[in-house]
């Protein structure tokens, strides 16, 4: 029998398989995608992601409609959201994610992890 993933579950996976990526509880019940301490984007659920970017990054996902305003700061022209309702929806957030992610990479690099 095969069990079926949620999108947050998919997501989560997919992003986590980068180097350097890990997923975090955030203070408000999100969950947190993060390169180090950097947080490249969020989930609420199966229904939501959350990210930031630089104003003119934001912009362009913006006019291609790959983002609207970010819930919590409309008026704020770097933030952005991505309602997740299907299965082209979860293939845009990982494809957004992975975006903030190699900036994130070529600024600053893939964090050294710690030995257990």
């Amino acid at each position: 029998m095969t069990a079926t993933r949620t999108a947050g579950q998919i997501i989560v996976d997919e992003v986590t398989s980068w180097p350097g990526m890990e997923s975090a509880l955030g203070e408000r019940g999100e969950l947190s995608l993060r390169l180090g301490r950097r947080e490249i984007g969020h989930l609420h659920g199966d229904h939501a992601a959350h990210f930031g970017f630089p104003r003119a990054v934001a912009a362009e996902l913006r006019e291609a409609r790959r983002i609207g305003p970010h819930p919590a700061f409309p008026d704020n022209p770097g933030w952005g959201a991505r309602r997740i309702r299907d299965e082209a929806d979860v293939r845009d957030v990982i494809a957004i994610l992975r975006l903030n992610y190699e900036r994130a990479v070529e600024r600053h690099g893939v964090p050294e992890t710690s030995a257990p």
